[in-house]
């Protein structure tokens, strides 16, 4: 192929970690003279990037590469990720296809392309993820406001519901010298806000002996980074330095991604999760002594084999105390090649539809106090440069949505503003006061 000529889109499903990682690809494929053009486009070539956390992400997958091959028929059409690792054989066949590249393979992706047009056949690169030791290092560009900065990839945890381990390998981390210099790659580019991201990122240092305090600290002195967000953390791995350094150092924000999966000590002991629910209470109590308006969102798995009418009101019961932010509902999935999909005890799915409406509600609820308690504060807002019916958004540091007439000298500036009251669009309506 001539790279002048040709154009490639990008199409990514999942979490943000596969956000950073596609972004980065796609900046192997620019550099290399491809176009970037949007998936709505007849590019050249396609690079799907998969999830495979549940039945219905594998789904969207397949539906996804079915749309593009049918909307380009000479398109060359690659397909990364999780789904790719778990399961090549299965998406080698779909028709269209021409490379699968497991979790090792990925990065190189460019040097995998046809330069002849499309294969004949699918080919699958895909090593044994025990196999799997390199560090893709990614970050996310191309928002002029934040980026997503992978620090952890993989994990050793053995939940009996997941299959990340199987897709993405064993914990390892990025050292800390290379993830502040990628920070100040990103800052370079003019971009103010960084989230770290990975499968497990509580975990950094597994592999080069730091801790994830250690990185903090290191981060904290990146110049030209001025909000620093943590991703999801293991309720195990919220130590008490952490909190601490979040209370008191500018950068970090009040925000914390907790999964708690289930508030029952039963379920979370056949989910092998590696804490109880006391302790989870007392870390998010922990937090929020600590931390005044912090927002916290907390995972939960609703309808896992095994769960009975009295766990899943402990779980409902331990929200009502707690009072989290926002709830993320996820009704039980069962994945092939994990324990859990041999348990007994299958929860009907009208039960889990039904636990999962009555969780949603609380979530809905609770997610409306968190904005009613901040009615009339004044915070700090990073503009973002997305635009509809003429107004801009932004987010506060508590992760408060807010909405304002979009004035182009804001996009990718912090503005300090008083949050005045909620629009019908659920977003806070703000008064600006000053940059």
């Amino acid at each position: 192929m001539d790279a002048k000529q040709k154009s490639v889109a990008f199409y990514t499903l999942g979490c943000k970690l596969n956000f950073s990682e596609t972004s980065t690809i796609a900046r192997q494929f620019q550099e290399l003279g491809f176009q970037r053009v949007p998936p709505s486009s007849n590019a050249d070539i396609f690079v799907i990037n998969t999830c495979s956390v549940t039945e219905h992400a594998d789904k969207k997958c397949r539906q996804a590469i079915r749309k593009f091959a049918k909307q380009s028929p000479n398109a060359f059409i690659a397909v990364v990720g999780c789904y790719s690792q778990l399961r090549p054989k299965e998406i080698a066949q779909i028709e269209g296809v021409d490379i699968v590249l497991g979790t090792a393979e990925k990065e190189s992706l460019p040097i995998y392309i046809n330069s002849k047009g499309k294969n004949t056949k699918a080919i699958v690169y895909n090593c044994e993820v025990d196999l799997i030791n390199d560090f893709f290092l990614a970050y996310s560009s191309g928002d002029r406001t934040r980026s997503f900065l992978k620090v952890q990839d993989g994990c050793d945890y053995r939940c009996t519901y997941c299959t990340i381990p199987l897709a993405r390998g064993k914990s390892r981390n990025i050292p800390i010298d290379r993830a502040v210099k990628q920070a100040n790659e990103i800052a370079h580019q003019g971009i103010k806000e960084i989230i770290l991201t990975g499968v497990n990122t509580g975990d950094f240092g597994r592999s080069t002996g730091e801790s994830f305090i250690s990185l903090l600290e290191a981060l904290n002195d990146v110049n030209g980074i001025e909000r620093i967000r943590i991703s999801s953390i293991e309720p195990n791995l919220i130590t008490s330095d952490i909190v601490n350094l979040v209370a008191q150092k500018g950068k970090f924000l009040p925000h914390f991604h907790i999964p708690l999966q289930s508030g029952s000590n039963h379920i979370l002991g056949l989910m092998k999760r590696r804490y109880n629910r006391e302790l989870f209470a007392n870390k998010v109590l922990n937090i929020k002594e600590n931390i005044p308006n912090v927002f916290i969102g907390i995972d939960i798995i609703v309808g896992f084999p095994g769960e009975t009418d009295e766990d899943f009101l402990q779980s409902y019961q331990l929200m009502e105390d707690l009072k989290p932010s926002f709830i993320h509902v996820f009704p039980y999935s069962e994945r092939p090649s994990t324990p859990a999909a041999n348990f007994s005890g299958k929860v009907k799915s009208s039960v889990i539809t039904k636990r999962a409406k009555t969780l949603l509600e609380l979530s809905n609820r609770l997610h409306m106090d968190f904005y009613a308690q901040n009615v009339g504060q004044t915070d700090e807002v990073l503009f973002e440069s997305s635009k509809k019916g003429g107004m801009m958004y932004g987010f506060t540091k508590n992760y408060v949505k807010v909405e304002y007439p979009h004035t182009k000298e804001l996009i990718g500036k912090i503005a300090k503003v008083k949050l005045t009251e909620i629009s019908s669009t659920g977003n806070f309506l703000v008064e600006l006061i000053h940059l």
